[in-house]
């Protein structure tokens, strides 16, 4: 187990899970949670890939118990946090890893939510209805964690 890693992990589930309910955007039944995107892609690159599905599993789990989250936060974070992981550990470009989240989460997560809706939540939604908010979610909250990463990099080595 390495503390480093667990630490941060602690400290960027608590950012995401009180910010839950603060910054978030409602589109149609899901919620957009840009901060979860910068979430991902630090915690991608600097945790990779079993650490930073945990991290947001952890906050997606307790934003769900703690009522300022729905279940469609689960395929949209676990997704976008692996592909962001996983580009970064076989690149090493934060860009690469950015882009991961993006399809991750975008695509992949914005398609996984439609069974979530349709069977969980009963909500009768078509196939893509998911993508768009999602891709406008992750494109924003994606930009911000890269431009973190270039700014922390500076003055840590990553």
């Amino acid at each position: 187990m390495n503390i480093k890693k667990l630490t941060l992990s602690g400290l960027l589930i608590a950012v995401g899970t009180i910010s839950g309910h603060l910054i978030y955007i409602p589109i149609g039944v899901s919620r957009i949670f840009p901060v979860q995107h910068t979430i991902n892609v630090i915690a991608g690159v600097i945790l990779g890939p079993l650490y930073a599905v945990g991290t947001v599993f952890g906050i997606s789990l307790l934003r769900n118990i703690l009522g300022t989250g729905s279940l469609l936060a689960f395929p949209g974070s676990l997704f976008g946090a692996l592909l962001a992981a996983l580009c970064f550990r076989y690149t090493g470009k934060y860009t690469i890893a950015t882009l991961g989240e993006i399809i991750g989460t975008g695509f992949i997560g914005g398609l996984v939510a439609y069974p979530i809706a349709k069977f969980l939540l009963g909500s009768e939604v078509a196939l893509f209805f998911f993508v768009p908010p999602f891709l406008l979610s992750t494109l924003f909250g994606g930009t911000i964690g890269y431009i973190i990463l270039k700014l922390v990099a500076k003055h840590i080595d990553l």
